[in-house]
């Protein structure tokens, strides 16, 4: 059985909402990252994606996103302790708030970059980059901001 994984990967004003995993997470910790989590069962239910992108960034870093979410891709990957886990990453666009570390047993710190420096950035894994420049290029074909 796989753990569903969804991501927001979050533009605004011609940057990207970054987070770094705090040191606490049994994956990846101390890398950068778009805002996410796991699915919670609940019964019967649609949109559970998308609402569970929504739930993670306000818990994790305090910030409202806009309409619409943009699914970008899926992939899938296996963690440290050998547990199976499908992510889904969706472009999204900021509402209102202050970004902030809201979950510091999940988010260390929380940053705005430009496309360059994610992909420059020492703490960014493959996966990231991949999500971001995925994102982006969904950015491209479309008027959001």
């Amino acid at each position: 059985m796989f753990i569903v994984n969804v991501e927001a990967a979050i533009f605004h004003q011609g940057k990207w909402l970054m987070i770094e995993r705090s040191l606490k997470e049994e994956h990846a910790g101390g890398t950068l990252s778009l805002v996410g989590g796991k699915a919670d069962m609940e019964g019967q239910s649609l949109d559970v994606l998308e609402r569970t992108v929504r739930r993670e960034v306000f818990e994790e870093v305090g910030i409202e996103l806009a309409e619409p979410l943009r699914y970008v891709y899926n992939s899938s990957f296996v963690t440290e302790a050998g547990v199976p886990v499908i992510n889904i990453v969706f472009l999204c666009t900021y509402s209102s708030g202050i970004a902030y570390a809201k979950s510091p047993d999940e988010v260390e710190a929380t940053y705005w970059l430009r496309e360059e420096e994610i992909m420059e950035h020492p703490k960014a894994p493959s996966w990231t980059k991949e999500s971001v420049s995925r994102a982006a290029a969904l950015l491209r074909g479309q008027e959001l901001e």
